[in-house]
């Protein structure tokens, strides 16, 4: 199987421009294409992960990925998705996050003159003169044609600031640029971004002429991928300073029965025919294809290591084995009122819950339990002493910490 042919039987691709050119240039390994990544915090998170994971295919496969960095985009926020306005970040935040997100990337991709590339856009987007952009390529765009866009259309209602509204010329000429300088013929997104790409095809033909070889394929990223980046405690980060390895872990783990061959096939390198077989699995089989999905995205993000200790953490917890390497959580001793701390507030300084409102609810509902002791109240308070010894404290059945005075 090819590689255009093992992305479509994975459920990658949802629509093309141009199939059989697209399918030559990435069966044959002459696609130079690219995926945006724009930098609104210092971390990607698992909402980026299938981009990651299919740039990192098709480098295999003999094809040239460019990270496109979004340092000049994040000046605007897309409002693709939103129904509000992103807060405006200054340059130095912006640069911050570029580098973070390069580290990350590292990981998955291999960085090179002849090997991928990573651009960002703020170097020829803060540069440019407005009245010449105006002129050279507002020109090609219809205003009645973009405001037709779903990304325009489902904010016209909440309002639509002017600045978002240049996003989609500014994500174009991205791609026009990357054309011309690199060589880039083919861009990736998601499928909402579907409009944004197809306004970069169509700058480039209409500037280069007819001809010009500029290929879109969007997949499933955002719309899969943005479902999956969230949880209710927040974002799930590849960053293991912000999501432990082990709550990576777990996050997979806890899969829905419906997603897990969804998300194996997507996400992991395993072979499709393994996966295939896993197809016939019921019940608690189910509950191992939870485990092979979990250990190797950790594996794939955080190394075989890691993956191993969580891995055993969790076994540890549930099938009242070893101890193995439990999560842990620092309070600091400045935090400590009285000599003490509440449950409310441990439940919140170990990462537990988002917020206190969110912890009393877990109390009241008898869904948090300290060293194996149902907490009924949320007035618990437990001594400096005890936190120094650390208490393992659990919300619900799957989430846990030691939480650690020090």
């Amino acid at each position: 199987m090819q590689i255009y042919e093992e992305l479509q039987a994975r459920g990658l691709i949802a629509q093309v421009t141009d199939e059989p050119l697209i399918r030559d240039l990435i069966n044959n390994g002459k696609a130079t294409f690219y995926i945006g990544f724009d930098p609104t915090a210092d971390s990607l998170h698992v909402g980026h992960f299938m981009a990651l994971c299919l740039m990192k295919r098709l480098q295999m496969a003999g094809n040239k990925p460019i990270a496109l960095i979004g340092g000049g985009t994040a000046m605007i926020g897309d409002p693709s998705g939103r129904t509000d306005m992103r807060s405006m970040m200054t340059k130095e935040t912006i640069a911050h996050n570029c580098a973070c997100f390069k580290t990350q990337m590292e990981r998955f991709i291999e960085f090179g003159e002849d090997k991928a590339l990573m651009v960002n856009n703020a170097d020829w987007l803060l540069d440019l003169n407005y009245i010449e952009m105006l002129r050279d390529v507002g020109a090609c765009f219809s205003v009645n044609n973009m405001l037709r866009a779903e990304c325009y259309k489902q904010r016209m209602e909440k309002g639509l600031s002017f600045l978002e509204f240049n996003y989609m010329i500014m994500q174009s000429y991205d791609f026009y640029v990357l054309y011309q300088k690199y060589g880039c013929n083919l861009q990736f997104g998601g499928d909402d971004q579907w409009s944004n790409m197809l306004g970069g095809t169509e700058l480039i033909r209409r500037k280069l002429g007819k001809d010009a070889s500029a290929m879109t394929i969007t997949l499933l990223l955002n719309s899969e991928g943005k479902k999956m980046g969230k949880t209710q405690s927040g974002a799930v980060w590849l960053d293991p300073n912000k999501t432990s390895p082990y709550d990576f872990y777990q996050y997979w783990r806890n899969v829905g029965d419906a997603d897990v061959l969804k998300c194996l096939r997507m996400l992991t390198f395993l072979p499709l025919e393994q996966i295939d077989e896993m197809d016939k699995w019921e019940g608690s089989q189910l509950n191992r294809a939870k485990e092979i999905l979990a250990f190797e995205l950790t594996k794939l993000v955080h190394g075989e290591e890691e993956a191993q200790k969580a891995e055993a953490s969790a076994k540890a917890l549930f099938s009242a084995g070893g101890a193995g390497e439990i999560p842990t959580a620092s309070i600091a001793e400045s935090d400590l009122i009285d000599g003490g701390m509440d449950i409310l507030t441990i439940l919140v300084k170990a990462g537990l819950v988002p917020s206190k409102s969110e912890a009393r609810r877990a109390v009241e509902q008898g869904g948090v339990t300290v060293e194996g002791e149902k907490v009924t109240d949320i007035k618990t308070v437990y001594t400096a002493e005890a936190l120094t010894a650390g208490i393992l404290v659990k919300r619900g059945k799957k989430s846990f910490k030691k939480v650690v005075l020090g």
